[in-house]
């Protein structure tokens, strides 16, 4: 029998610390929370210094008695939860259910789970960290007393399922003032003039500066015609070259925001998704014969740059085999932490850099490699040597007028010969290499072009910009922007269009009711100061029931007015024009958490619904119908034909206008590839380049002569 019990929250978890403990060890998962307020009830005692009442989760029974009955025979128990305020609510709330003196040394804290990692922490165990299970708490019955209070008056007075929320509410304001800007924008004419310039050997092009010293842009045609005009009759001569050696050092190794951020830049994963995969490679993972299960990187949930010394010296021992001498830094790079973070943790990075991303690629899921690789890159490369580069400026004279060219030349890649940080709009890169060019020099001005541009709005929230901005500004923690943006998808406020957040009219509606009766909760910066306050808790220089007794005060006296005030919303559905096929009423708009759909305003007598579905301006090659977009049960985009089931082409690729030359399918994209949308046709394999090759023709013969059993067509019955 083990001498001591070892409680986790996972089965995962659990199975990979057991190979680390040993026969003594029994490890146990929890399976997360095993106490929580009640769903039924507000379960906050506001008159009792907001007492918490907290039960056993329903379902959680069995897994309570396991415990118990375990930890019975124990000579200790061990509670290693995750190493974050969450993790340390749970300790506490197992401390109580298994009579466990909290103030004894029983919580295991590591922020990875490796031999060397999970012994180390056995070795020093700590009592329940008190201040952290505050802040949670205090997090707890901030959020019940927001969503408990204002959720069923919004029941009453628009409808029904509706949610407020004290963060989700935050950044459901920041994606519709953003649609406001949009909406108001005035785009505003300008020109750019651009001069091509021969030296004689070789060609670069200048853009025009300015007049008289001055900088201007031509704000209209004639404008720019003018400048152009005047232009042409000047020689262009080089006035000054300006070479300035620059460099450009590594970001920082992942935190959970900046993770998140590029996992959706370069993966497409949302949120919710990267966390998952995150959890699995954190959590370990089974290597084969020798390893057994281990986990691949370092905690993923945190918002510290901070890396472990031993980590820096094994990186900078890889980097310098791997890629030489010159790529590893004199000393290791500092990065400047945000405001608030707990410096106690490290930032995400993989456990051992010996377990490189090809290594464990048969081993791994394809989604669990590719977030391994980007984790595993952005650590080197936070690692390696800054880049090294020449920036190169020379201003131009026609006259009166200045013309500017630039450019720039790597001297060393440094880090980026491994990895560059992705950005949520591509920023428009420096010209490439200039000619040798020289004060005074002669050029000769091949052509002069005029172009004309529009000023653009602010761009829409895509999921790693609205939680770039929720962490600028100090809203929320690292383990809640996934649920934000699940909550804001779930309950209709906003659509994802294109990876893009659009607010629905619903939105909108709740929105402005809580901007009017509860401005404080919708207020950024005082968001940003409550989170502030919930970090002093958990240093232990703010009491938690004085910080939610300073909340509480000013958020009945709102609570109570709009109780009183708040007029009901009649929420009338757009009428469509089509009426319904089984009752004959006309159909009308509505929100689900998918977007917009059409149902029967006869509901629950008739239950008719259709989805909206968006036509592309392409046409079915089997039926000549247009094709349409479509979703799976699970949301995943997919395009077929309107005129199913009749006829049942398929594709997952976007089709395009343009043909195959081949075959007369329409080509769809593959990434930034055009190829063949019939898997029949060569150029499906191929590519298609937009002209007929003989090699291609010869292929697709060779295929008909010898009558090849045609590859599946990759179609999928869609219900």
């Amino acid at each position: 029998m083990a001498d001591y019990l070892v409680i986790v929250e996972s089965p995962t978890k659990a199975k990979t610390i057991r190979n680390y403990l040993g026969k003594k060890y029994k490890v146990k998962a929890s399976m997360g929370h095993v106490l929580d307020l009640p769903k039924s009830q507000f379960g906050i005692d506001v008159d009792n210094d907001f007492k918490p009442k907290y039960i056993t989760i329903r379902g959680k029974g069995g897994t309570l008695k396991e415990l118990k009955d375990a930890g019975r025979d124990a000579k200790k128990i061990f509670l290693a939860a995750d190493p974050d305020r969450e993790g340390e609510a749970i300790c506490w709330h197992l401390t109580h259910v298994l009579g466990i003196d909290e103030k004894e040394p029983c919580r295991v804290e590591f922020n990875e789970i490796t031999d060397n990692a999970i012994k180390a922490a056995f070795k020093n165990p700590r009592p329940i960290d008190r201040h952290r299970v505050d802040a949670q708490q205090a997090r707890r019955v901030l959020d019940r007393i927001v969503g408990y209070k204002i959720s069923p008056l919004l029941w009453k007075k628009i409808k029904k399922g509706l949610s407020a929320g004290r963060v989700q509410s935050v950044a459901l304001r920041l994606i519709v003032e953003r649609e406001n800007e949009i909406a108001s924008f005035i785009p505003e004419e300008y020109w750019s003039i651009t001069a091509l310039l021969d030296t004689g050997e070789a060609r670069f092009e200048a853009r025009y500066y300015g007049m008289d010293g001055r900088k201007h842009v031509p704000a209209n045609a004639a404008e720019a015609e003018a400048v152009a005009a005047e232009a042409r009759r000047h020689d262009f001569v080089v006035k000054d070259v300006k070479i300035k050696e620059r460099r450009r050092n590594p970001a920082p190794p992942f935190t959970t925001s900046s993770l998140q951020q590029e996992a959706s830049r370069k993966l497409g994963f949302a949120a919710r998704r990267t966390m998952q995969v995150a959890q699995q490679l954190y959590e370990g993972l089974p290597l084969g014969k020798g390893e057994g299960v281990v986990g691949l990187i370092t905690y993923m949930r945190t918002d510290s740059t901070r890396i472990a010394r031993a980590a820096q010296d094994e990186a900078r021992s890889y980097i310098e085999k791997t890629f030489g001498a010159t790529f590893v830094p004199e000393k290791p790079h500092v990065f400047a932490a945000r405001k608030g973070a707990q410096e106690a943790h490290e930032a995400i990075r993989p456990t051992s850099v010996a377990r490189s991303p090809e290594r464990l690629k048969n081993v791994l899921s394809r989604d669990q490699y590719r977030l391994y690789n980007l984790i595993f890159n952005r650590f080197l490369a936070s690692q390696m040597s800054a880049a090294v580069y020449d920036t190169v400026s020379a201003d131009i004279e026609a006259g009166r007028y200045l013309f500017r060219a630039t450019g720039s030349r790597i001297k060393f890649e440094g880090f980026m010969k491994l990895y560059i940080e992705g950005r949520d709009e591509e920023e428009k890169e420096e010209g490439g290499l200039l000619p040798e060019l020289a004060a005074g020099q002669l050029l000769t001005l091949a052509d002069l072009k005029k172009e004309q541009h529009f000023t653009q709005p602010p761009p829409r929230f895509s999921e790693a910009s609205l939680v770039k901005t929720l962490e600028e500004k100090g809203i929320g923690r690292p383990s809640t922007y996934a649920p934000i943006v699940e909550t804001l998808l779930a309950r209709g406020y906003v659509i994802r269009e294109k990876k893009l957040f659009f607010p629905t009219e619903l939105g909108r509606l709740v929105l402005e009711q809580l901007l009017e009766f509860f401005p404080d909760i919708l207020d950024v910066d005082f968001t940003a100061q409550m989170e502030e306050e919930l970090d002093g808790i958990a240093e232990g220089k703010q009491d938690w029931v004085e910080v939610i007794r300073r909340f509480y005060s000013g958020f009945a006296r709102s609570l109570k007015t709009a109780e009183e005030h708040m007029e009901k919303v009649v929420i009338v559905p757009e009428e469509s024009d089509e009426p319904c096929p089984r009752c004959g009423r006309q159909l009308v708009y509505k929100m689900g958490r998918y977007g917009r759909f059409l149902a029967c305003p006869g509901f629950p007598e008739c239950r008719f619904t259709r989805p909206i579905l968006k036509e592309l301006d392409v046409a079915c090659p089997e039926c000549g119908k247009v094709l349409v977009e479509r979703k799976t049960k699970r949301q995943r985009k997919f395009y077929g034909c309107s005129g199913y089931p009749e006829c049942g082409f398929t594709s997952w690729d976007e089709p395009q206008k343009e043909k195959c030359r081949d075959c007369g399918y329409p080509l769809v994209k593959k990434g930034k590839t055009l190829c063949c949308a019939n898997r029949n046709c060569v150029a499906y394999n191929e590519g298609e380049s937009g002209r007929e090759t003989t090699a291609r023709r010869k292929k697709t013969a060779a295929r008909a002569e010898k009558r090849v059993a045609p590859k599946s067509d990759g179609r999928m019955k869609s219900g």
